[in-house]
């Protein structure tokens, strides 16, 4: 079975009743963390530790003892059973259900209502790690990798800006240009002075900088980002930080989910994708979103699958936002041919059979007639052909009318990098017969050389290969 998913959530217990039942360390760690939330605490058990006590001598917490009785639940908001007798927490967890109150049973993940988390504190700051109670260990050991990169004084800049948000919201009433000065605030000299403990200079340095943006109007950009295939982890770090912060994300309809999920919460996403035969919105269209979007003052961020530069259309977007005066950055991406062909095990290149890879488009009839097939059907290299699966029979059958062996390994790469990956093997007499065999959809990658054949034994992702690869041609080994 798959863990729970819980809903993240923080929980103001200020001024709110808690019991915890159990009167040992457990529980007096448990009462600590609820103390520092102004929690009412209440314990409950039949012997409490002397720091309980000592608690409830200085009037910090009151005291229950005896055995567990539901009544104990009555006025609570939540309950924590904290004690080393099973039939107790599960007592307790019943009598809460019953009763409809928030119950944890400490290292009880099925029989609680909600997990405490491993904790990072840098209050007001604080970032909360959770495995649902599958692995508290290994939730710990993450709060510690976390308490690591988290500076302690963003604390205090958390505190600074709460102070300034009423203000900050009243001269910057546009929210794209207000989350844009936020993080600049969060990232720039004002943080820097902070982290410095010079609160005072940081103060006068965030009125000037506030002052600046309210008379500053916002400026829209375009950034073209690739997204790679599919697997989120091939998204470069630059790539990331431009999804954070956009206002609007006009993606591609082959842009993974995995990847959009990446993405800011409160970003625009518009679907833009176009599709052999089916063109949802077109590439007109596209030009005139990004316009309209960059000049309303939004970032924008033309998210596409692989790379924006290798059959992405990219050049064409950019040369009309430099038409229109729009400023624009390019994140570059993995591109399908990389991708697929590693998560496949096929090398592009390899000393023994191909010195050089061509990347070839096959996505509809006029541009398979204009492939310059006696180039493409040279022996001792590596064809990478996007789009390849509507034009797989013509393909192979130009590669072979031109010179090309018909025994010459041959892949196709369904979903490459995606968890769903398929690889089917063959060569380009009979790859056609084996992809209608095993029915494969776009997207997929053609790849036609020798290194083709070596998807079969150095496979490493996902299933392993589909059909029988031919050997691969013994060639003499390049000095």
């Amino acid at each position: 079975m798959s863990a729970v998913r819980l809903y993240p959530i923080f929980a103001d217990l200020a001024g709110r009743s808690v019991l915890v039942v159990g009167g040992g360390n457990v529980a007096e760690r448990k009462v600590a963390a609820l103390l520092e939330t102004g929690a009412i605490v209440c314990v409950g058990a039949p012997v409490f530790a002397q720091r309980l006590v000592a608690w409830a001598e200085n009037g910090r917490i009151s005291l229950i003892s005896g055995e567990f009785a539901e009544e104990w639940l009555d006025h609570q908001w939540l309950v924590i059973a904290a004690t080393s007798d099973a039939a107790v927490n599960a007592a307790v967890a019943a009598a809460a259900e019953r009763q409809r109150i928030w119950a944890n049973v400490v290292d009880d993940a099925t029989l609680s209502s909600f997990q405490v988390p491993a904790v990072i504190d840098r209050a007001p700051l604080v970032v909360a790690v959770s495995t649902s109670g599958a692995a508290p260990v290994l939730a710990r050991l993450v709060r510690e990798q976390i308490e690591r990169m988290l500076d302690p004084s963003l604390g205090a800049l958390a505190a600074l800006a709460d102070r300034w948000r009423g203000r900050i919201r009243g001269r910057l009433t546009d929210l794209g240009q207000r989350r844009r000065f936020l993080e600049r605030l969060f990232q720039g000299r004002v943080a820097e002075f902070v982290r410095r403990g010079q609160i005072a200079v940081a103060e006068s340095t965030l009125t000037r900088e506030l002052d600046d943006a309210a008379v500053t109007p916002a400026q829209g950009s375009v950034v073209l980002v690739g997204a790679g295939p599919g697997d989120a982890g091939l998204l470069t770090l630059k790539g990331l930080r431009a999804l954070n912060e956009a206002d609007v994300i006009l993606h591609d309809r082959l842009v993974s989910r995995d990847v959009l999920a990446l993405a800011r919460r409160d970003a625009d996403l518009i679907e833009v994708g176009k599709e052999a035969g089916t063109h949802h919105t077109t590439q007109e269209g596209i030009h005139a979103l990004l316009l309209e979007h960059a000049r309303a003052g939004k970032r924008v961020v033309r998210l596409k699958g692989g790379d924006s530069f290798v059959f992405g259309r990219g050049g064409e977007e950019l040369e009309f936002l430099h038409a229109h005066g729009i400023a624009f950055e390019v994140v570059p991406g993995v591109t399908a041919a990389l991708a697929c062909a590693a998560y496949a095990g096929i090398p592009l290149t390899h000393r023994d059979h191909a010195q050089s890879v061509r990347l070839v488009t096959a996505h509809c009839k006029a541009s398979l007639d204009t492939l310059d097939w006696p180039a493409l059907a040279t022996g001792r290299q590596t064809l990478a052909v996007y789009m390849g699966v509507a034009g797989l029979e013509r393909i192979c059958a130009g590669l072979i009318a031109h010179g090309r062996a018909g025994t010459t390994p041959a892949a196709l790469i369904e979903n490459g990098s995606r968890s769903e990956q398929r690889v089917v093997l063959g060569d380009l007499a009979n790859l056609p017969q084996r992809a209608r065999a095993h029915a494969v959809k776009s997207p997929a990658l053609l790849i036609v050389g020798e290194v083709a054949a070596l998807g079969a034994q150095l496979h490493w992702f996902a299933a392993a290969p589909l059909g029988d690869a031919p050997e691969p041609t013994a060639l003499p080994r390049v000095a």
